[in-house]
């Protein structure tokens, strides 16, 4: 019998994967993700710019909706992204008003049927976070703040904000891991995209084989500066300097009674040399460690420059996922 993932370890699946359908219209966004639920899995972490048009101020019979669909199809809501918009126009948003921004979504997750929210690492603040704690205990919601890609547990932009996030001590306010952080080799299309946009062969060389050196980051950074990197894949090549990390899962040893969540972000389903299943078999051994309880969240990024279908990607990623993270916890038990 193959093994098998905990019962408090749930799988669920991005809004996220399918933003380029949703985009294109064909089908209303309630439909493509109760249609997630009624074909991929049944737990759904939801981004709310793509599927309410009045996020982010929700109108409850938007939400209503969205929440009825779903359960009529036996699907729910795990954790909504939400959104803090610090600026205006013209000047920097008040504490009070980055409140008053961010408390009609905190109200939107609950009704939505939603257990938590999410925002990026420190975004908050410890101000804002003190400020929105008896909310989130009144409807029992976790605020999660996501780490990801080059935002490895110990650095210096992660660091005041997870410190704060361990002083609050509060179950409601808790840390989501993208595994975008946990990349042993870049993706397999992710290179051949770099190769067909005109960068220097031997650089996407040393991409290929030399991604974990930490003087690659640093030739990654000369090229930038040097102006020679074609407009057209320009924003593609920033996600080696934000979107890609090179952590291991053990560094998420330190902060891992702060997590609540992860996103197992994924690129391609290219798995040549264990790069998409050897971070998930780490990562279930640590969790099955460390007695983890929470999400596991499939969500694609590769959407950014693959034309693949969404649903079938999902499916597949998260049979991936569930395999690779069973069988690391299992060896994990064995030992």
């Amino acid at each position: 019998m193959a093994p098998e993932i905990p019962s408090s370890w749930t799988l669920c699946a991005s809004s996220f994967n399918w933003t380029p359908e949703i985009i294109a219209a064909r089908r209303t966004a309630r439909d493509i993700v109760t249609g997630i639920a009624d074909s991929v899995v049944q737990t759904i972490e939801l981004e709310p710019g793509l599927v309410w048009r009045s996020f982010p101020v929700p109108r409850d019979a938007e939400v209503d909706e969205l929440r009825n669909a779903l359960a009529a199809n036996g699907g729910s809501v795990s954790i909504v992204g939400a959104s803090l918009d610090d600026f205006t126009p013209t000047e920097r948003r008040s504490l009070q008003q980055r409140l008053e921004f961010l408390v009609p979504q905190i109200h939107a997750a609950h009704r939505v049927g939603a257990t938590g929210i999410r925002l990026p690492i420190g975004q908050a603040g410890t101000d804002l976070l003190t400020l929105v704690q008896p909310l989130l205990h009144e409807l029992d919601l976790v605020l999660y703040e996501e780490i990801q890609g080059q935002q490895a547990p110990g650095s210096a932009a992660v660091e005041p904000a997870r410190d704060a996030i361990a002083a609050l001590g509060d179950d409601h306010v808790r840390v989501l891991v993208d595994i975008s952080m946990l990349m042993p080799a870049l993706p397999v299309s992710y290179l051949e995209e770099l190769r067909r946009g005109g960068l220097p062969k031997d650089f996407v060389g040393r991409l290929e084989n030399d991604w974990r050196d930490p003087a690659t980051i640093d030739v990654v950074t000369a090229l930038l500066r040097s102006g020679n990197v074609p407009p057209r894949i320009h924003t593609l090549f920033m996600n080696l300097l934000i979107r890609f990390g090179r952590s291991d899962a053990a560094d998420l040893q330190a902060i891992l009674p702060m997590v609540g969540a992860f996103h197992l972000k994924f690129w391609d389903l290219d798995d040549d040399g264990g790069r998409v299943s050897q971070p998930l078999r780490d990562l279930g051994a640590l969790l099955g460690r460390n007695g983890f309880s929470g999400t596991l969240t499939s969500e694609w990024g590769g959407h950014e420059w693959l034309q693949d279908d969404p649903t079938d990607m999902t499916r597949r990623h998260l049979a991936l996922a569930e395999a690779a993270l069973a069988g690391g916890r299992v060896s994990q038990v064995a030992c």
